[in-house]
């Protein structure tokens, strides 16, 4: 992504989508969590995504960005699997999943608009 404007836009657009689509089910009231073998299947499907982009990265950037989104949709795993939550809990939780969403689209904008040529993450042997 980094050096690449296109990924970084795609990237905040997208987010920027999620976070809407979050805030606006608790505009609405639906708060229901998706708990269905589905839901939860393509939750872990993301995970796994995520965290090998992640094991992929090539500067800081990047690394927040899928930081973000490897904590969005871990937790939509976590609560999926957990299954019926109390209505509390599931507001509280869509509202984290706005916030994440906004910061990992802020994070997008920041690799789309910055210099690709900044020193790489070190990784270990």
């Amino acid at each position: 992504m980094c050096g690449t404007r296109l990924w970084g836009i795609a990237g905040f657009f997208a987010c920027a989508y999620l976070a809407r689509l979050s805030l606006a089910r608790v505009q609405r009231g639906n708060v229901d969590w998706a708990s269905d073998g589905w839901s939860i299947v393509t939750y872990g499907v993301w995970v796994l995504l995520m965290a090998g982009l992640l094991s992929e990265t090539r500067c800081l950037r990047e690394r927040v960005f899928f930081t973000l989104v490897l904590a969005n949709f871990a937790m939509g795993f976590g609560l999926g699997i957990w299954g019926h939550l109390p209505e509390g809990l599931a507001v509280k939780a869509l509202l984290l999943a706005v916030v994440l969403w906004v910061l990992a689209a802020l994070a997008s904008a920041v690799v789309a608009f910055s210099s690709g040529t900044a020193a790489p993450t070190k990784r270990s042997a």
